[in-house]
């Protein structure tokens, strides 16, 4: 019986009863002592159970009190500033908010809707004995981090400048945690930097990004991301592209791959940049450009070309950022010179005439073997009276290789 006494001590009301119980064992006789144990047993049985919540502004909570017996005591909530809100069925408190889901003799539910962070502490369950018996239920209300907001970004940076990102998000509780990233990759900024609100006890989280940008990081998407248990993860995000300004990079594709004394040509300079490259200078190195080369724009035309065309042209692309360069070794075939796809060409027709004649031999030897297996011998009517043919009037043959017998033999008449 102690024993079962020790476990059930880990209730706090329960608790105080045992206590008073051992209070009173020594002074009392056996009997009583049982008496009392009974009593306390069944005490414990109308002690009110509740248990804690966590909800996030807007949301509702619901606040459940039960009891294993009860003997026609009324079960009462109460909230944070011991008003009541239910007793029983009786609404005692005017707040639409709040809600009756059931009431029995034995559990007591209600609901709080659109919490406010005032609604945020301890509310009392009550079951009304002798003596009165209560139990708390702590309700956690989540403040929900407000999207955040990115700044000290410029329009638009050069390739190598630092850039200071500012992620600021208001209205959590407890403070929320930002993170960084670049694209899918996550960045590391400074330690998050946290000021309570003085209006509410809500918080303000602050968090810096300081980045060397480089021609890769253009049209790149910084985020800044909030994480919070108020929020499912990604919720509350804000992206910001990058704009970084650099200098072409240049290269010149050609026409076709064979350029053939006589055809007209072009070299086309292509420049890679922020902004895009808007002026266009070709040269000749180690030679003066043709008069027959006509430049226009990133295009460098010919209209006969000729041996002395050949040599390595330069190409120069300019933004008004800065100015990048590309070369061309240009080398001009004759007129009956053959591309390499063409050669591919040629092969591939030979390769595929080459298989059909074999195709076609393979059938004739097997065709040819057929024929002799089977041949017969064969004799003319002019034969017949012949001395040395007295056997003419028949021919006979054996196809499976000499056995006789008549059922193989065949007779052929000419």
């Amino acid at each position: 019986m102690i024993t079962l006494i020790l476990v059930l001590s880990c209730c706090q009301s329960f608790t105080l009863l045992f206590d008073d119980f051992q209070g009173l064992a020594l002074h009392t006789s056996f009997s009583s002592a049982i008496w009392l144990l009974g009593d306390i047993f069944v005490n414990y049985q109308k002690i009110p159970v509740t248990q804690d919540e966590t909800v996030s502004v807007g949301g509702t909570v619901t606040l459940t009190c039960s009891v294993k017996e009860n003997d026609n005591s009324s079960l009462q909530w109460s909230n944070t500033a011991q008003q009541t809100l239910y007793f029983g069925e009786k609404r005692a408190l005017r707040d639409n908010r709040i809600q009756l889901v059931k009431s029995t003799g034995t559990e007591l539910i209600i609901t709080i809707s659109e919490v406010q962070l005032s609604d945020d502490g301890e509310y009392t369950c009550s079951i009304f004995t002798m003596p009165v018996r209560t139990a708390r239920a702590t309700v956690t209300v989540l403040g929900v981090p407000g999207k955040p907001v990115i700044t000290g970004f410029e329009d638009a940076v050069h390739e190598g400048s630092k850039v200071t990102l500012t992620c600021t998000s208001s209205g959590s509780k407890p403070p929320a945690k930002l993170h960084w990233y670049r694209d899918q990759e996550e960045l590391q900024g400074r330690p998050d930097i946290v000021e309570s609100n003085p209006d509410e006890p809500t918080y303000t989280v602050t968090s810096e990004l300081m980045l060397t940008v480089t021609r890769d990081d253009n049209d790149a998407l910084i985020a800044c991301a909030v994480d919070h248990p108020s929020i499912a993860n990604g919720d509350k995000k804000t992206e910001q592209p990058l704009n970084v300004l650099f200098s072409p990079s240049v290269w010149i594709q050609a026409e076709n791959d064979l350029p053939r004394e006589g055809e007209k040509f072009y070299l086309q300079c292509v420049g890679n940049g922020n902004p895009e490259p808007t002026a266009y200078t070709w040269d000749k190195k180690d030679g003066l450009l043709s008069l027959q080369v006509k430049v226009d724009g990133a295009f460098l035309r010919f209209e006969s070309l000729n041996k002395s065309d050949d040599g390595i042209y330069m190409c120069y692309a300019d933004n008004g950022i800065g100015r990048g360069d590309g070369s061309f070794p240009l080398s001009v075939q004759d007129p009956t010179a053959l591309s390499a796809a063409s050669g591919v060409d040629h092969a591939v027709i030979g390769g595929v005439v080459a298989v059909i004649v074999f195709i076609m031999l393979c059938l004739l030897i097997v065709l040819g073997r057929y024929l002799i297996r089977h041949k017969g011998t064969y004799l003319t009517h002019e034969a017949k009276g012949s001395d040395d043919a007295p056997d003419a009037d028949t021919a006979i043959i054996n196809a499976e290789g000499g056995h006789s017998g008549v059922d193989d033999k065949k007779e052929y008449f000419i």
